[in-house]
């Protein structure tokens, strides 16, 4: 039993990796395109934050690894694969279900590690790419990359999620956690400035909270902040905007 679930471990974890390097290679290899010279001079802060990275890696993939395993061998979670297990309508909401849940628990717990007492012990790390690029996002201290890395393990055994949408739900979080720390806006300004833009994170609302630091503290919705009083809007954004 201990080997399986040690095997299933580590592959995640090499899939976590991996999933890190093409996406912030590609974000990264896209920004060289559009923005050429936006990271001149960062080469030691980028090697800092694959670094860091890649050992959060493990520590995402660790608990992912288990829980695959145990879903595989022995039913633990709710995952299904069988799409008439539940009514198709089940499906899309479930994906909000998850990044809604997921968005509540980065929000209280991103804004918690902003106390000065938590922020030099576990949040400093993220904070020290100043400004952040591609390589930044999963670019965490081991104590803050656990409590990221808890949330989706825990809520399949909770939340029932058919296989398909559990991928989906990984990789929205892949590609906003990248592309909001790019050092761009990806996104056109019709859609970062339009009614979507009031509720959806991009990286024009998230480089507002890494250079004022006590607001924007939202992974996926402005919904918190909004809520809470610690939403800033989008500021300005003009050395590091596209043209979009």
């Amino acid at each position: 039993m201990i080997l399986p679930a040690l095997f299933a471990a580590l592959t995640m974890t090499a899939i976590v990796a991996v999933r890190y390097l093409a996406a912030s290679g590609g974000f990264a290899l896209a920004t060289r395109l559009k923005q050429p010279g936006l990271y001149a001079g960062q080469a030691r802060q980028i090697r800092s934050e694959i670094g860091w990275s890649l050992a959060s890696a493990a520590i995402y993939g660790a608990p992912a690894g288990i829980v695959a395993w145990g879903w595989r061998a022995h039913g633990w979670t709710r995952i299904y694969d069988d799409p008439q297990a539940y009514p198709l309508w089940w499906m899309p909401l479930s994906v909000l279900a998850y990044l809604l849940l997921h968005d509540t628990w980065f929000y209280w717990t991103h804004r918690a590690m902003h106390d000065p007492r938590l922020f030099r012990r576990m949040h400093a790390v993220h904070h020290a790419s100043r400004p952040p690029t591609a390589w930044a996002a999963m670019s965490f201290h081991p104590t803050e990359a656990l409590t990221g890395a808890i949330v989706i393990p825990a809520l399949v055994f909770v939340v029932p999620i058919h296989v398909a949408m559990l991928g989906l739900v990984l990789t929205i979080m892949t590609v906003m956690g990248v592309t909001n720390h790019m050092g761009w806006e990806l996104f056109p300004r019709r859609l970062v400035e339009g009614r979507a833009g009031r509720w959806l994170i991009t990286a024009t609302h998230h480089h507002r909270h890494h250079t004022h630091y006590r607001c924007n503290y939202g992974l996926y919705f402005r919904f918190w902040d909004r809520l809470c009083g610690t939403d800033q809007g989008l500021g300005t954004f003009v050395r590091r905007k596209s043209a979009n």
